[in-house]
């Protein structure tokens, strides 16, 4: 196991992630190309530089890989916003991302002061 792997804020940008897959299964088909691939890429994007952040050497380095997961995090924010708005989900569908995703913003800010 890698030292990334135990980190919370890695397992809890994973549950978003499945979180993200469940939803986006039970999209339009249309939007297989357009809204899913965005926020497919997104939400794989936030472990996946917390992953590479987190495994580097200098603090710098790891503050900007975990930066850029938490611009890829507000980014899918917005995305599923918009598909709230176009009726693709249940208001307590994302009411219950908005928890997740708070909750992973205030330990992924925790995480960065502990190594600026």
């Amino acid at each position: 196991m890698f030292s990334f792997q135990n980190l919370q804020i890695y397992q809890l940008a994973k549950d978003i992630v499945k979180f993200n897959y469940r939803l986006t299964k039970k999209f339009p088909s249309e939007e297989k190309y357009a809204l899913i691939q965005q926020m497919n890429r997104a939400v794989v994007s936030v472990p996946s530089n917390i992953a590479e952040g987190t495994s580097r050497k200098s603090n710098k380095d790891k503050a900007h890989f975990v930066n850029i997961a938490y611009g890829s995090l507000m980014e899918l924010v917005c995305q599923m916003e918009i598909a709230l708005e176009l009726g693709y989900i249940e208001e307590s569908e994302y009411d219950e991302f908005i928890i997740m995703v708070k909750n992973l913003s205030v330990k992924m800010s925790n995480y960065l002061r502990t190594i600026v």
